[in-house]
């Protein structure tokens, strides 16, 4: 009963602000990213919630308004936030504007097993991609589960993954990782179009997992054994591609979430750097933000990432069990930013 009424309390983010301002490019060059805060979960204001922690988790323990591994995240227009923890086998759920924290586990008489990507249209349906489960879980705005989508045209979904949705045309992008393929569906959850195939050549993939529809109308795709990003129009044109293996600046290891900003500003998560590369929209390398580390700013296995309309970046730091976020400077030249 105590869990219960603490559930049923006024939920806030729990985050971490920094003592000093942090920025990149280094001081005194003008800064193009800044450190905005660290999500360490969320916090309720009922008086008994201290009390229901102490009784059920023990101090110091893991709660449930804390995240186990972090692996996705998103927003909608009105600053509600979904996170998929992979560690949690769930998906939270948090709307600012109720201050109402929801903790999804299950869809339907499904269990959620293994959330990998996260995101919002424009009608504030939520969109869970399982990998496991091979298939795409939707939620209403108020949470409540309404359909799955499992089929692409004839074919079943084999591991999708990274997901992203285009506010222009109203179409879900799923990535198929298992099927080296990008299918778009509508929303009936009917498929579109398609797009991609196995091998190295133009758009085609080596294990494709994450996914960004900018403003810009260009899609971004992680193709992480070919250790490069691919970038099509939102028909599923090839565009260009950047990237390789290595170990030097502007290289690849592990690349995973990939996200674009209004400058056109490219973001990659390098989960074996433990870093966030910075690259121009012609895939020139021009920074580095964080480094391997539990402190502010730096990372342990960073997963996915997502830059909302207002311009902030986060970056889920999965393994120090966090989602930090950065504001980003718009109308920033290229060449104002020092590679570091």
């Amino acid at each position: 009963m105590l869990l219960a009424q603490g559930c049923a309390s006024s939920w806030t983010l729990r985050t971490e602000q920094p003592e000093i301002a942090l920025q990149w490019p280094y001081q005194p060059a003008k800064a193009k990213i800044t450190y905005a805060m660290s999500i360490k979960g969320f916090s309720a204001s009922n008086g008994s919630r201290s009390i229901v922690r102490t009784i059920v988790y023990g101090q110091g323990g893991d709660e449930k308004d804390s995240f186990g591994l972090p692996v996705a995240v998103a927003t909608g227009r009105d600053s509600r936030m979904a996170v998929a923890d992979m560690g949690l086998k769930c998906v939270h759920f948090y709307v600012p504007a109720e201050h109402r924290y929801v903790r999804l586990t299950e869809a339907g008489e499904a269990k959620i097993t293994s959330p990998v990507s996260v995101i919002f249209d424009d009608e504030l349906n939520l969109y869970v991609s399982d990998s496991v489960a091979a298939r795409i879980f939707v939620f209403d705005p108020e949470g409540k589960y309404v359909r799955s989508i499992d089929q692409a045209g004839s074919d079943k979904l084999k591991r999708p993954t990274g997901i992203a949705y285009n506010h222009v045309r109203k179409l879900l992008y799923v990535a198929d990782t298992l099927a080296n393929a990008v299918y778009a569906f509508n929303s009936k959850g009917q498929l579109e179009f398609s797009f991609g195939s196995r091998g190295d050549k133009q758009g085609q993939f080596n294990f494709p997992t994450h996914i960004f529809w900018s403003l810009k109308r260009i899609l971004y795709i992680t193709d992480s054994m070919n250790f490069r990003i691919e970038t099509f129009d939102d028909d599923g044109k090839f565009l260009r591609s950047f990237g390789h293996h290595g170990d030097g600046f502007g290289d690849l290891a592990r690349p995973k979430g990939i996200a674009a900003d209004k400058d056109g500003v490219v973001y990659v998560a390098d989960s074996l750097f433990d870093i966030v590369q910075l690259f121009s929209r012609e895939g020139l390398y021009l920074l580095t933000l964080g480094k391997r580390g539990g402190d502010l700013a730096e990372f342990w296995m960073p997963s996915g990432i997502y830059i909302d309309d207002n311009g902030m970046l986060y970056v889920c730091d999965t393994y120090n069990r966090r989602i930090q976020v950065f504001r980003i400077t718009e109308n920033y030249s290229h060449d104002e930013i020092h590679t570091e």
